[in-house]
């Protein structure tokens, strides 16, 4: 699950903020998702140039297993893309399965 925020201030750029469940696995699993998510948001920064604030929330349902770079941008680069077009526009409210 993904939500965007725009923010208000001055300073451009992205927040980026991950809330990882116990339920999704120990904490190795866990800091495993963390690692991939934040990565793949380092790697495509670029394409982020409003001020956001980003939450990721990864489901239950979720195989920590077979999360891996390229299931991360399956998931997000169109959001990001999305994100991009709409350049200046409002609230977005985007939902992934991941």
């Amino acid at each position: 699950m993904l939500f965007v925020l725009r923010r208000e201030d001055d300073v451009a750029g992205f927040r980026l903020g991950l809330t990882v469940s116990r339920k999704v696995g120990s904490s190795v699993v866990r800091n495993r998702v963390r690692r991939v998510v934040r990565e793949f948001f380092r790697l495509h920064q670029a394409m982020i140039e409003q001020a956001l604030d980003i939450v990721v929330v990864p489901k239950r349902s979720l195989d920590p297993k077979s999360i891996d770079m390229a299931l991360v941008e399956q998931e997000f680069l169109p959001v990001l893309s999305r994100l991009a077009r709409e350049g200046a526009g409002g609230t977005a409210d985007t939902r992934s399965p991941c």
